[in-house]
């Protein structure tokens, strides 16, 4: 079994400090803060991702609003026990922070529809799984002909525990995905990503929750699970 859990689970994300700091817990003697990290998307708009950060990575300075951020850690996920029920809660567990300058801002060149070429600030969100897929999964069309797989992944962590990613994927991406089964080993690489969503509560009633998960750009299946070698 794999047990170079650095490398199941990694991601670099360079983006900008957005609202205020909270705490989050402490770990002997040790404190946790949470903030949220604005990263810009090529489309002009923005994920906007929860960090988890221990205090012995910042300073008071860190984590003012605007402050342009490097993020070098792993996708985590917890259960959290509210009104009865269990909820996944889904964080950016940072590992390592640097701070970058303003002025050193790097541009890439994206074609776009029209074929012209616009210089666009990069922000890098990159993210790197490697895991078990745990539940089936799910693929569909959308009434306009698009692709779409929903893939919940298992990632190995230390001390016998897992992190479970949602994981979303286009196109042939998305239909070699749903020829997965549970147990199959696979690797992804993609972006992670934001997605405000309506949840119907009664008749007449929605609320805004916002869903996180790895938009996947690259798959593969590593190897299959039990139920497929044993055919």
């Amino acid at each position: 079994m794999d047990t170079n859990y650095l490398e199941n689970n990694y991601l670099t994300l360079v983006g900008k400090v957005t609202g205020e700091k909270e705490f989050s817990h402490e770990i002997y003697g040790e404190k946790f803060y949470r903030f949220s990290l604005s990263i810009a998307r090529l489309s002009g708009n923005a994920d906007i991702i929860p960090i988890t950060i221990s205090e012995r990575l910042i300073t008071d300075e860190t984590l003012t609003e605007g402050k342009k951020l490097l993020i070098k850690g792993q996708f985590r996920s917890y259960n959290s026990f509210e009104n009865e029920r269990n909820k996944l809660i889904l964080t950016v567990f940072a590992k390592d922070v640097q701070e970058l300058p303003e002025n050193e801002e790097q541009e890439v060149e994206v074609e776009g529809e029209d074929g012209e070429i616009a210089k666009k600030e990069e922000m890098t969100n990159e993210v790197v799984l490697i895991g078990f897929v745990c539940k089936k999964p799910i693929y569909r069309q959308t009434p306009f002909g698009r692709e779409i797989a929903d893939l919940l992944l298992a990632v190995n962590r230390a001390y016998n525990k897992s992190d479970y990613i949602p994981v979303i994927c286009w196109g042939r991406n998305a239909r070699f995905a749903g020829t997965l089964s549970v147990g199959d080993n696979i690797s992804v690489y993609g972006r992670m990503q934001s997605r405000i969503y309506h949840k119907k509560i009664d008749e007449n009633n929605y609320i805004e929750k916002t869903a996180f998960e790895v938009s996947v750009s690259k798959i593969e299946c590593i190897s299959v699970g039990i139920d497929k070698t044993a055919n």
